[in-house]
């Protein structure tokens, strides 16, 4: 009988164990799957970003900038499709892989439009950039529902972090647009659109939301950079015409988005 106590305690005592380790095989498998949306919406961004300042200048450098985010952006896709984290069906994953190979033809065509004719087709631009507000926002559907399901609750400065960098990667593009005067016009009109000025508001709000709570060591000196190089760029996304140094402008903003990628980092390691 007392044997037969023993195997039965046993029993239960690895199936809660199987339990545990499924559930936390589980959660990071979810926890990276939002991670690859959150880097796939980013680098799409920052492709449009590279590609409104390659159309100014047509140089080889920005070039590889564009076919850098891009790759980096079909690696996130691959790996959302690949997912066994089964947060999103099929269909989901699909849906949005449709809209990146638009985005990812349009790009293409405005590439060849540059390096063939000197300057962009404005219709053909215009018609990117809206891709680019879609994609995203189906991007940021599927991020929502993928939460919810993911089984893995993250933490709120985490995602206020993730926000902050999509955001910002929203107002480089902006500001390279409104630069470069050839194709200033090519978010204006947009429903999805927000005024530049209203992001740079919002940035405000999730730096705000980042730095509380407690902070040292390394994670304290990310939070510290980040307020820095944001309080020196901040006016020129507030007030365009007000200091506009284009390249000091896109060194400090991927500054930016480097610091708020290593601070995501650490804020996961210390959840």
């Amino acid at each position: 009988m007392k044997d037969a106590r023993l195997r039965v305690r046993s029993l239960v005592t690895a199936l809660v164990l199987l339990l545990i380790t499924s559930f936390t095989v589980r959660a990071q498998e979810g926890d990276g799957f939002l991670s690859d949306l959150h880097n796939f919406r980013v680098n799409n961004y920052m492709a449009l970003d590279a590609y409104y300042r390659f159309s100014a200048s047509g140089d080889t450098e920005t070039l590889n900038e564009i076919v850098a985010s891009i790759n980096a952006a079909n690696e996130s896709m691959n790996s959302v499709a690949d997912s066994t984290a089964g947060v999103l069906s099929g269909e989901q994953v699909e849906s949005l892989n449709v809209e990146f190979d638009k985005f990812k033809d349009l790009m293409r065509s405005n590439i060849n439009d540059v390096r063939n004719t000197g300057y962009p087709d404005l219709r053909l631009v215009s018609d990117m950039a809206n891709q680019a507000l879609s994609m995203n926002q189906v991007a940021s559907e599927m991020y929502a529902v993928a939460r919810e399901s993911a089984e893995v609750a993250t933490a709120q400065r985490v995602e206020a972090a993730r926000s902050a960098a999509v955001t910002m990667a929203q107002m480089m593009a902006k500001y390279s647009a409104r630069t470069h005067s050839s194709v200033s016009q090519t978010f204006q009109g947009s429903s999805n659109d927000i005024p530049l000025d209203e992001q740079a508001t919002q940035f405000d709000a999730f730096l705000s939301q980042i730095t509380k709570g407690g902070a040292q060591g390394p994670l304290k000196a990310a939070l510290d950079d980040l307020t820095s190089k944001w309080e020196f760029i901040r006016g020129s996304y507030i007030n365009y015409n007000d200091n506009n140094v284009a390249f000091v402008i896109d060194r400090y903003s991927k500054g930016i988005l480097r610091g708020l990628e290593t601070t995501i980092g650490l804020l996961r390691e210390n959840a």
